[in-house]
């Protein structure tokens, strides 16, 4: 991870505009519309041969753009794609350069017939960089983004980008861009070198007048997999993308990650770092949820860790995942540039069954809010072998209205202090920890009148619970629990707890780590 990191460039980089369209040569008609089985054939293909990465540097001066110059290259409006025959859809480039040095494909599908999008200098407005020698028409393009009426019928607000290695990001209406999606991750986790597949080929259909769908398709490649999608991207409050993948193993994969997703967290009430800003949270999802196969849902609040930790969670053919904004209150970030209570939650929910593996949750530390530390994703329980054709689908949806993912109550806090009463002068014990958690929602604010009901079900897996409590709390129409933990010097633990009233379970489950350095 560079300095100045990806997310940094993308949030600069992903404005909002779109207007009328480019001018495209039609091509012969082809005998066989492109389907997503020419693209499953060519990766196919790929596979059976030696990785080949692009080759030589990017031509000057591309090759030593600074951020700022980078940034000062835009695509000119007035030039944006897939405008004609009355689509409400327009589709702008990404200019090569800076961090950005592997040539991609685009092109346009008429009529079943792909057309590639040849570089043009008019295509581009290079501000103050001077470009003296010509480029060449098949230089290529960072990447694309796709424009639509999401939020005014008379404004093309920008739904989804493709940019760098396999991420995309998308937005639903009235959201702020935040975590990013990638087509596939490669040893996260650690013990060898992180691999990053990128997309080196798309192919967008010109999509039919009034139609709210755009279809994507795309290549995959990287030293150990290659691989065909399809992304049929439907834009609305909560947008969602059907994906579909066929992967092609080129060698042993141990450690691949299903439906990636990428995400900052720097602050929150769970982690503070007592940092010199007025901000009091900053963070662009708050939680990993789950939904097992089981049906259980499980909440985890996402940290800002010392050290690079791993969760796992295994599961048998998974109902769902993903990282959540759950915190959509202004008040709680104050921050009237980033819009981080505006920021999507990504909400995987596969397609077919998955069979056993775990969903993996990957913290890493991060010194401030400028950097992508947190990574989920589903890691099947066995590898991947050369030779093996592995299909997958899945819907991806950009979640706003988080309150309704389940019909139980939710853990919409977590605070952690010493176990002490308030204003007490005690001195802390650090192998001994309360850990706060607010459940609201569902059917919680019923029990209100009658708290005595209503019984925390905890459990740690080491150390010892000393404690816990359960009190109404009015300010949430919901209940307060608390739990104490002792551990012994080097012992971490997985808290868990929930609520429920007699035999009926009231809330999702909340789960916690914790350790003594």
């Amino acid at each position: 991870m560079t300095t100045l990191s990806r997310r940094t460039l993308l949030q600069s980089l992903l404005a909002t505009a779109a207007m009328p369209a480019w001018a495209q040569q039609n091509g012969a008609p082809a005998p066989t519309p492109f389907r997503l089985e020419d693209v499953v054939r060519r990766a196919r293909d790929l596979a059976a041969a030696p990785y080949e990465s692009p080759s030589g540097p990017l031509p000057e001066p591309l090759n030593r753009l600074s951020f700022d110059d980078y940034r000062d290259i835009r695509f000119r409006p007035d030039r944006a794609l897939l405008a004609s025959g009355g689509s409400q859809w327009r589709m702008q480039l990404f200019h090569l350069g800076f961090l950005y040095q592997r040539p991609v494909t685009v092109n346009v599908l008429r009529d079943g017939v792909p057309n590639p999008i040849p570089y043009q200098r008019e295509l581009f407005d290079y501000g103050r960089n001077r470009i003296e020698r010509p480029l060449p028409v098949n230089l290529g393009f960072a990447g694309f983004r796709l424009h639509y009426p999401l939020n005014d019928p008379k404004v093309f607000d920008e739904v989804i980008a493709f940019l760098g290695a396999s991420y995309f990001r998308f937005l639903g209406a009235d959201q702020k861009y935040g975590l990013s999606a990638r087509g596939l991750a490669v040893n996260v986790e650690g013990g060898e070198a992180e691999e990053f597949p990128h997309f080196r080929e798309f192919w967008v259909e010109m999509p039919k007048p009034d139609s709210e769908r755009a279809t994507v398709y795309a290549l995959l490649d990287s030293p150990s997999v290659a691989g065909a999608y399809r992304f049929e991207i439907y834009p609305s409050r909560e947008t969602t993308i059907e994906v579909t993948a066929t992967l092609f193993p080129r060698q042993t994969m141990a450690n691949v990650g299903l439906a990636p997703l990428t995400s900052m967290f720097f602050e929150g009430e769970n982690d503070r770092h007592q940092t010199d800003d007025f901000r009091m949270e900053l963070h662009d999802s708050d939680g990993l949820l789950i939904q097992s196969g089981s049906g259980e849902w499980i909440w985890r609040p996402l940290r800002n860790p010392t050290r690079k930790a791993i969760s796992s969670f295994q599961d048998n053919n998974p109902r769902g995942f993903g990282l959540m904004q759950r915190d959509r209150v202004f008040e709680n970030y104050q921050d009237l540039e980033a819009y981080y209570h505006k920021r999507p939650g990504y909400w995987v929910e596969p397609i077919g069954q998955w069979g056993e593996g775990r969903v993996e949750l990957v913290e890493i530390p991060t010194p401030d809010e400028t950097h992508d530390n947190i990574v989920a994703y589903w890691k099947p329980s066995r590898p991947y072998e050369p030779g093996q054709e592995v299909n997958i689908a899945y819907r991806l949806r950009a979640v706003a209205a988080v309150g309704g993912m389940h019909p139980g109550g939710k853990a919409v806090n977590t605070f952690q202090a010493p176990p002490r009463a308030s204003g007490s002068n005690a001195p802390s014990d650090p192998t001994h920890r309360r850990f706060i958690i607010d459940f609201a929602g569902g059917n919680l604010p019923y029990y209100m009148s009658d708290p005595g009901l209503v019984q925390i079900v905890p459990s740690t897996s080491a150390g010892t619970i000393t404690h816990t409590f359960i009190v109404p709390n009015d300010h949430t129409k919901g209940f307060r629990a608390a739990i104490d933990v002792k551990l012994e010097p080097g012992q971490s633990t997985d808290l868990r707890a929930f609520l429920k009233a007699g035999n009926r379970t009231l809330t999702e489950t909340w789960t916690y780590p914790w350790s003594i350095d």
